[in-house]
């Protein structure tokens, strides 16, 4: 068996509400979604999100080879980028050639990729997360109340831009989650999205702490700053969670070294071999492990198999349009079928279709929060929400 030809599509996520962090807010709620497919002689094709960059190059490196040797593609794909360096959106394109790899794997064996994988339990636990940092409260409310209409007990919301904004927000949702679970209190948490230096995160969850029980807060400060991280978890009672950025396990190790992390994360964009690998990582230093990500199918399916694996982040209760995904979301948590491989088919025909008027604009796409602002880091005095008009 050999894999002969790639093929890439790009669908779109609407979201139906503005989404996004303190960095920016993407206001028409719609984001592009890579796909790539992988097809093989044999007539199975594999599916996986992630990045189309330097995709061409990449797919040189696992042409013509047999893709049940994922792994070892794996590793030939990072030799192919030696040079220029694996960072960023390309390591996003290996993880999605990694991941169709893996669906076509277990799609071969006949099997669910979890089960391929050793997973005995199909059901991975769930923390709701709304990138809902544009909302107002009655929006904020409406949406944690579906969240919790799913049973999930636990969420993470964005914020650090406005303390007293924070710590009303957070007592909302606590209080709309409380309501479903017959009063137990349920698990909150706050994602800064790098948006503060040391002090200014030391001070800002400190202060939220003298009313509100946090479980994590996430990315206080710059990723790469283990000294930092470290500072922070030193100062306040919250764990420091912190990975879903970081591009290669040589990113992780500073900060593990420095005792800086406490809740280990990782993307599903950067694929299935690098959070097994992340999860070993992590399960050697006795530390948990969490899965990110909008859609993140292929993690969903290692978790099953990892033994620190903690909870996993539920973005949205709909996938990408275009796409189904064999799983359902009930009583906290994501149920992944069993159809063979990762359970994700794609409708070429509907995404070719798609109108380009739905795509978001090069406005939208150039204030989002994947655009770090000039200030961040650097504000004096509380600051508005980033505009969703």
């Amino acid at each position: 068996m050999r894999i002969t030809g790639l093929r890439m599509l790009t669908t779109v996520h609407d979201w139906g509400r503005p989404i996004g962090d303190a960095n920016g807010v993407f206001p028409g709620g719609v984001t592009p979604v890579p796909i790539v497919l992988v097809d093989t002689d044999e007539g199975v094709t594999g599916v996986g999100m992630g990045s189309h960059l330097e995709a061409e190059t990449l797919f040189a490196a696992i042409e013509g080879e047999d893709p049940r040797a994922v792994t070892a593609l794996y590793d030939k794909m990072l030799r192919h980028t030696f040079k220029a360096g694996h960072a960023g959106a390309v390591f996003g394109t290996i993880g999605a050639l990694d991941t169709a790899l893996w669906d076509i794997k277990a799609t071969l064996a006949g099997e669910p990729l979890w089960r391929l994988l050793g997973g005995r339990d199909r059901t991975v636990p769930a923390y709701a997360s709304g990138l809902d940092i544009g909302l107002d409260d009655e929006h904020l409310a409406a949406l944690y109340r579906r969240y919790a209409a799913h049973g999930l007990r636990a969420a993470k919301l964005k914020g650090g831009l406005d303390v007293e904004r924070d710590r009303h927000r957070l007592a909302l949702v606590c209080e709309v989650l409380a309501e479903a679970c017959d009063g137990q209190r349920p698990g909150l948490m706050l994602d800064a999205n790098e948006s503060w230096t040391r002090k200014q995160a030391v001070r800002h969850i400190a202060e939220l702490e003298r009313t509100l029980d946090l479980i994590w807060v996430e990315e206080p400060v710059r990723r790469w700053d283990a000294e930092g991280l470290a500072a922070v978890g030193r100062g306040i009672r919250a764990s420091v969670a912190t990975g879903e950025n970081l591009t290669g396990l040589e990113q992780y190790r500073p900060l593990l070294a420095a005792g800086a992390v406490d809740i280990v994360q990782t993307a599903a964009v950067w694929g299935v071999t690098h959070f097994l690998r992340v999860a070993t990582l992590a399960h050697a230093h006795d530390l948990p492990v969490s899965s990110i990500g909008t859609t993140p199918i292929g993690l969903l399916h290692a978790a099953t198999s990892v033994p620190n694996h903690i909870v996993a982040e539920l973005q949205d209760l709909t996938p990408p349009f275009g796409l189904t995904v064999d799983l359902r979301i009930e009583d906290g948590g994501y149920v992944l079928g069993d159809t063979p491989g990762l359970g994700v088919r794609v409708d070429e025909t509907a995404i070719a279709a798609i109108n380009p008027g739905t795509w978001p604009s090069r406005a939208d796409m150039s204030r989002g929060p994947h655009v770090r602002p000039a200030h961040a880091g650097r504000r004096f005095v509380p600051q508005p929400v980033p505009s969703a008009d």
